[in-house]
């Protein structure tokens, strides 16, 4: 009888998955961060800045009146410091935690840029403004002009929106701030106390006190 011929063992091949999922999870990590970032960035700044111009006749004169972004609608700063903390946030939440933070991100940069774009058409900060100046609650402010800062703004607001959507996506994938230094609950151990030494009374005392023997041998 001939030796039965050993029988191939089958060999492991990686079928590619893995490698692009972790390169897709890396590269929308760091497109997240920097849209978010940036667009918050932007949304800030250009809050700040002159989204309308125009005038108030004051005794046969043209006064000169500017409006920030600030004066015209406060939503979009205040929505791009939610969205700010909500990128950061997602980084230390986990699961379902982590999916209702990254909401959070898209939906404060949709409303920072929907308001900004209602916005960019607003005449009542350049009205109130005209009505201060000139002493008469019924003035309006005349020759009214727009900036492109209130589009800006909006651009920066969909930046947010953008991250906030590669959370949604793949932040399931991405790393959680490390658990180093959360408490788990586990009692810590207690340390001995140290051996009373007989030639100090006050360590004998403190012997006496928490119930031990000071005269037994440790």
């Amino acid at each position: 009888m001939s030796a039965a011929s050993p029988v191939p063992l089958p060999i492991p091949r990686s079928d590619g998955q893995a490698g692009p999922a972790a390169s897709a999870g890396r590269r929308s990590l760091a497109a997240a961060l920097l849209l978010g970032a940036l667009g918050a960035a932007v949304v800030l700044l250009a809050s700040g800045q002159t989204w309308a111009e125009g005038a108030a006749a004051v005794g046969g004169s043209a006064l000169p009146l500017d409006a920030e972004g600030r004066d015209v609608t406060g939503a979009p700063a205040a929505l791009a410091v939610v969205g700010l903390a909500a990128l950061v946030a997602v980084f230390a939440v986990r699961s379902g935690g982590r999916l209702l933070v990254s909401a959070l991100l898209a939906l404060s940069g949709a409303g920072a840029a929907a308001t900004a774009f209602l916005g960019a058409s607003d005449s009542g900060a350049l009205d109130e403004k005209a009505a201060k100046m000139t002493g008469d609650t019924a003035a309006t402010a005349e020759s009214l002009t727009h900036t492109a800062w209130p589009y800006v703004t909006a651009v920066g607001g969909l930046l947010l929106l953008i991250a906030g959507l590669l959370a949604l996506r793949y932040g399931r994938t991405w790393p959680a701030m490390s658990g180093r230094y959360e408490r788990d609950g586990t009692p810590r151990p207690r340390k001995a106390a140290p051996a009373p030494d007989p030639d100090r009374p006050e360590d004998l005392w403190k012997a006496l006190d928490r119930g031990e023997d000071p005269t037994r041998d440790g």
